[in-house]
């Protein structure tokens, strides 16, 4: 990846952007601090969190610090509402006063990076990628948006920055593998942020998308380690989201098996979830969302946290974890 050495595990910022639950600025500038102070050196945040929000939060506990490498994102504009809108809307809770607009064109690219720099106060980021594109995301509309993105100048736009060195790494940031192998086929990217796709629920990545990026060179950062909540909080929890909406039965009782087995071994849910994705060897880092310093603790006792080879032999011979995926290296 150009000019770029990932610390193992990073933050993600939505729920500083009150995803699904308000976080007052002290915490959410608390909650920076401590994951800064543990290490976490990673910070990932979007305009879509928060319409704003997270990013302003981010950037002014980081005022100052070089050390944090952050990336953002681009694909929607924020466009001004009346200040009369309705605060919650598309899951974040109190939120500032903007519509998220998808705008994949060379203009959009480069407004949405501009008004990202102001909020965060820099004058560059680390790793710039293009969010939401896919037809997971737009359906019908994905042709139009990759043609967007493709024909009308944003993927230049974004090469154009990177080779200004305004960025040091340009890719997506996607909850789909489908449109990674399918910008490959066009663009070259650097690195490729992919959420939820990849979890003690879901490992079917390692059969075309892992692959192409190792063949291609291109950085892999996973994300959405507990599927939007289900692998943290358990498969009864009333406040369990999977995907971003709510919980199929087939995967709430995909969790309980899992779940099941952890208890038998003693093993925390999040922390066996965590500790797999962090184990395959091609993650160039781990993105985890935090909400609060105590959710930053919890963390790293998850990573710390000792688990017997026999939970993921388990784990294997009940088919929930593929044969043939890697399972973390015992600790001594």
């Amino acid at each position: 990846m150009t000019g770029l050495n990932l610390p193992p595990i990073g933050f993600g910022t939505a729920p500083l952007g009150n995803l699904y639950r308000a976080v007052d600025d002290d915490t959410a500038e608390a909650t920076i601090a401590a994951a800064i102070e543990a290490g976490l050196l990673y910070a990932d945040t979007a305009p879509y969190y928060g319409f704003g929000l997270a990013e302003t939060r981010l950037g002014q506990a980081t005022a100052g610090n070089g050390d944090v490498v952050i990336s953002t994102k681009v694909g929607r504009v924020l466009e001004p509402l009346a200040a009369t809108a309705e605060r919650d809307r598309h899951g974040f809770v109190d939120a500032p006063a903007f519509a998220p607009v998808y705008d994949y064109s060379r203009d959009g690219i480069m407004r949405s990076y501009e008004a990202s720099l102001k909020r965060l106060g820099r004058d560059r980021v680390d790793i710039l990628y293009v969010h939401d594109i896919g037809r997971r995301v737009h359906g019908a509309a994905h042709d139009a948006r990759m043609s967007e993105l493709l024909d009308k100048g944003g993927f230049a736009a974004l090469e154009e920055l990177r080779d200004q060195k305004a960025v040091s790494a340009i890719g997506v940031g996607v909850n789909e593998t489908e449109v990674c192998l399918e910008l490959m086929e066009r663009v070259s990217l650097d690195i490729i942020l992919l959420a939820g796709r990849y979890t003690l629920l879901e490992q079917s990545p390692i059969d075309d998308l892992f692959p192409r990026c190792a063949a291609t060179g291109t950085a892999l950062v996973l994300a959405g380690v507990y599927n939007s909540g289900i692998l943290a909080l358990g498969a009864d929890a009333p406040a369990a989201h999977y995907d971003y909406a709510g919980v199929p039965d087939a995967i709430r009782q995909r969790v309980r098996a899992i779940e099941r087995i952890c208890e038998a071994h003693q093993v925390t849910l999040p922390a066996a979830a965590l500790q797999f994705v962090l184990a395959h060897p091609q993650a160039a880092s781990v993105i985890v969302g935090l909400a609060s310093p105590d959710e930053v603790r919890a963390t790293m006792a998850n990573i710390a946290a000792p688990v017997p080879d026999g939970l993921w032999s388990d784990l294997k011979a009940a088919d929930v974890l593929r044969a043939d995926v890697p399972i973390p290296a015992r600790k001594e």
